[in-house]
């Protein structure tokens, strides 16, 4: 088995958080960085051990902060540099890393370079951005259903300009070298600042205009001088890419022949395919996706997701198969957007069952590489389909069972997006009451993030899919050396029993090994000689083999201890 480089990220919990939407510290009803620095006891104690930050630079907001006006400053509604500063501070001290946003594709219209660009034609941000005389076809539009065309009309510059995403984001010359000269400048910035690193926006698109500067190469030569900023800048530093392609390509964003690029990937194509499994209560489209990931470079990752802040892009599946996913977890037009993805937050999908979102996450943390939780999914968040497009999952972080949430006390008219009502509204859907309810979502994902932390075989090794005998079991074996664990879990609402392979069970029988629950949805009996596994509907049972009756190497615990429960552990909140 193939052992994987270890670095900080290697065993990180990821927590996605929008700080327009998180906390108001100051009631003027948008979430800013000093909300966010209160809570950041909240996420050490939830387990998280690094916070990825949504855009929080000066913007129109007109697209959740993508459209940047200022790749260098806060947005004053959200605070200053001197905040960001005491965030990354306060974050170092609980022991958190901090990721934030790389947003260099596009700006938005309002950013001063494509303000100058438009007024001269001899300026030189004229050359920032991409211009013609004629409207083309030579890209495709990320938002096909609510902006067909990728060339705009500016009056004012008296020419088209090119937007890959909305007219108001034109797309950057990345191209020209001072415009990569502004990138690295950004990188620097921020690394100065003490982030651990970037997520990086619509990386093939960057690379779409690496190609241009550079024909003759494939334009990975952009994602390498990136990293190679980033690493001189700050070692131990990240790139998080966003990459939505196929898995033979994903070596050429990790890098080829021995040069660096990105650190992890987002793997659309096992997100994908879990939705897959979902719909279908089999495991066969997760394990099949895991079996062709390719793996990645020493020192690189994948990161793995339920929910993030865009639409549940299912580009990734058959024209079947996403209609398949699109006919169970999207049933109404409502739902859909871009005529590729599902605009809705897990808990909806998932009909607001515990079980079930207790499970969707311990797949979730089973998966190889760095799991990234979004903000509110701990607790079921809903969604506000009222809302356009994406803003549908963009709504206040839910923290008490206050009308307003607990997220601000300003005005409710006054909020950066309103607050959940119905079903998932704060009433039912809280922080405050889950903290202190046995059983609750929230303690069962804290459990389930703690008891991930101690598998340290996760971050190190690639799992083996196991048959057990049961299709709706998701059974992966992780082993470093003599170290292994084996974690299940069962995707359909009916109770199962796994079975342990012949060779297994050989093993239990002559007393050579023995199986000991780590971490489990309920109580279970014992593991026993015929290797016969119990589980629940939507259970799941995390397990270590212990090697030699409990006293071998491959032992990371007291042989005689039972599992965690999942629905009795404390709640997150103050639990370091």
């Amino acid at each position: 088995m193939a052992r994987m480089h270890s670095s900080w990220y290697t065993d990180a919990v990821v927590y996605q958080l929008d700080p327009r939407l998180f906390v108001d510290s100051d009631d003027d009803g948008w979430g800013d960085l000093p909300g966010v620095i209160e809570r950041l006891h909240y996420l050490r104690g939830l387990g998280v051990t690094c916070v990825w930050l949504l855009p929080f630079y000066v913007s129109p907001f007109r697209d959740g902060g993508y459209d940047v006006a200022d790749h260098l400053a806060v947005d004053p509604r959200l605070g200053d540099l001197a905040d960001v500063a005491r965030l990354l501070e306060t974050a170092d001290d609980l022991g958190l890393h901090v990721l934030v946003e790389l947003v260099t594709q596009h700006t938005s219209d309002q950013h001063p370079w494509f303000q100058e660009a438009r007024r001269d034609r001899d300026s030189p941000y004229r050359d920032y951005y991409l211009w013609s005389d004629e409207p083309r076809d030579d890209i495709e539009p990320m938002f096909p259903d609510v902006q067909p065309r990728t060339w705009t009309w500016d009056e004012e510059a008296q020419q088209f300009y090119r937007h890959a995403f909305y007219s108001h984001e034109p797309d950057l010359a990345l191209d020209n070298p001072r415009v990569r000269d502004e990138l690295y400048r950004i990188v620097s910035f921020w690394l100065r600042m003490g982030v651990s690193g970037f997520r990086v926006d619509a990386v093939p698109l960057m690379l779409e205009r690496a190609r241009a500067a550079r024909p003759d190469t494939d334009g990975q030569w952009l994602v390498r001088d990136l990293q190679a900023a980033v690493s001189a800048q700050r070692s131990g530093a990240v790139l998080l890419g966003e990459v939505d392609v196929e898995p033979d390509r994903y070596a050429d964003y990790f890098g080829t022949d021995g040069e660096h690029g990105m650190t992890m990937l987002l793997d659309f194509w096992t997100n994908n395919h879990l939705f897959l499994a979902l719909a279908r209560g089999r495991a066969e489209p997760l394990e099949r996706a895991l079996r062709t990931q390719p793996e990645p470079p020493s020192g690189a990752t994948y990161a793995h997701w339920l929910r993030n802040n865009d639409e549940l892009d299912l580009e990734r599946l058959s024209t079947e198969e996403r209609q398949e996913v699109l006919d169970t977890f999207a049933p109404e037009d409502s739902m859909r957007v871009y005529h590729r993805g599902i605009r809705r937050r897990l808990a909806p999908m998932l009909e607001g069952d515990p079980r079930r979102l207790a499970m969707a996450h311990a797949v979730l943390f089973s998966l190889p590489g760095p799991p990234v939780l979004r903000y509110g999914d701990e607790i079921g968040m809903g969604d506000d389909l009222g809302r356009p497009e994406r803003e549908a999952v963009r709504t206040p972080m839910q923290w008490s069972t206050t009308p307003s949430a607990g997220f601000s006390r300003a005005p409710r008219d006054a909020f950066a997006a309103p607050v959940i009502t119905g079903p998932y509204g704060p009433d039912r859907v809280s922080v405050d009451e889950q903290n202190v309810r046995d059983g609750s979502l929230l303690r069962r994902v804290g459990g389930l993030v703690r008891a991930r932390l101690g598998l340290s075989e996760l971050g190190r090794a690639r799992p083996v899919p196991w048959d057990v005998g049961a299709p709706s079991v998701l059974a992966l074996r992780y082993q470093v050396e003599q170290s292994s664990v084996l974690l299940l879990a069962n995707l359909a609402d009916e109770p199962v029993v796994a079975t342990l392979p012949d060779t297994e069970i050989s093993a239990l029988r002559e007393g050579a090994a023995r199986y000991v629950d780590v971490h489990v949805d309920q109580d279970y009996p014992a593991v026993e000689a015929d290797g016969r596994i119990p589980l629940a509907g939507y259970g799941y049972r995390w397990l270590r083999r212990t090697v030699d009756g409990g006293s071998g190497s491959g032992d990371g615990g007291s042989s005689g201890a039972r599992g965690t429960r999942g629905a009795g552990d404390r709640g997150s909140e103050g639990d370091a």
